[in-house]
């Protein structure tokens, strides 16, 4: 067991990200000292939902205002590390926010981070983290030796988040050192694409279209099956890079990583890039012409044939039930 972890927590619409939630799983696993970092003011909502999760106390930095999370939580966990106040790991998810802030904290305490992490083992004091390599087809540990503090980057949907019954976690101030010139810097305005149903990261099922769809007009069969079936639309990298569909629609090594109860994959080959984002789904089922494509390798259902026959057909009978 390590002697304390801190958990970067990120919050959206006022609750903690799936993302926080799955690495205070693992978190508690390895120590029975846990804590959330927030950048801002925790609620007691956030309390409460940290305190069930795991967490034994929530270190809040008050209110940023439109400052940028990487800088003031970076270095605040900095300073409380250097004065001794701080935990052994941080652990924060592989997202824009989490990144900037292990970046910082490495640039500030000199010390490595292993990032990509699908999973931790403790060895004594001292953690192990498993990142896949060449696409996924290989899987490496990496150990921290020495006394410095551990930073670890985590993959989304490495660990199952599941909530423990604890209590509220306790609230306690983070101060946030002079941050010079960079902290200067603010978030003047957000974009948020509009999107019906769930989130393609959080969805139950993903249906999921590739460059076999001929062209861009025939992704409406996808978003119209994936929302017969109360999922999510996702495609494959080639349809993005193609300008086919957003890059908040991809899913694999480069994009979005799901575990749906259920992947529909369509006119998708299954190149390596993307089967490392959504093979660990409990069911996959594929539809694609070509019999020899890889993504029948990972597929517990296959259909040979072609997308516009098939999903036509899939969408009449759900419509007719």
């Amino acid at each position: 067991m390590v002697a304390s972890i801190w958990v970067y927590g990120e919050v959206v619409d006022g609750a903690l990200s799936t993302m926080t939630t799955e690495m205070l799983a693992k978190a508690r696993e390895l120590s029975s000292d846990v804590s959330v970092v927030i950048g801002g003011d925790a609620s007691d909502a956030i309390a409460t939902e940290a305190g069930a999760h795991g967490a034994s106390g929530i270190q809040a930095t008050g209110d940023l205002g439109a400052g940028l999370q990487g800088v003031h939580v970076g270095a605040a966990i900095a300073a409380a590390i250097e004065a001794g106040t701080g935990p052994a790991v941080v652990m924060a998810g592989t997202t824009y926010d989490g990144r900037d802030v292990a970046a910082r904290l490495s640039v500030a305490l000199d010390a490595p981070v292993i990032t990509n992490v699908v999973n931790v083992e403790a060895q004594g004091d001292q953690l192990v983290g498993t990142e896949p390599v060449f696409g996924g087809t290989s899987m490496v540990k990496t150990a921290f030796t020495g006394d410095k503090a551990q930073i670890l980057l985590v993959r989304p949907k490495s660990f199952v988040a599941e909530e423990t019954g604890g209590g509220a976690a306790a609230v306690n101030a983070l101060a946030v050192p002079d941050t010079g010139a960079a902290g200067a810097a603010q978030v003047v305005d957000r974009f948020v694409e509009e999107s019906d149903g769930p989130k393609l990261d959080e969805a139950a099922i993903v249906v999921s279209g590739g460059r076999g769809l001929g062209d861009a007009e025939k992704f409406g069969m996808v978003e119209e099956l994936a929302s017969l079936l109360g999922g999510a639309a996702g495609a494959s990298r080639a349809i993005v890079d193609a300008g086919w569909v957003p890059y908040s629609s991809q899913v694999g090594q480069t994009g979005k990583v799901v575990k749906p109860d259920v992947y529909i994959a369509l006119g998708i080959s299954g190149a390596t890039q993307h089967l490392v984002g959504m093979k660990g789904s409990k069911t996959i089922i594929a539809v694609n012409k070509d019999e020899e494509a890889p993504i029948f390798g990972v597929a517990d259902l296959g259909i040979v044939g072609d997308v516009h026959n098939v999903v036509p057909k899939l969408i009449e009978a759900l419509k007719s039930r």
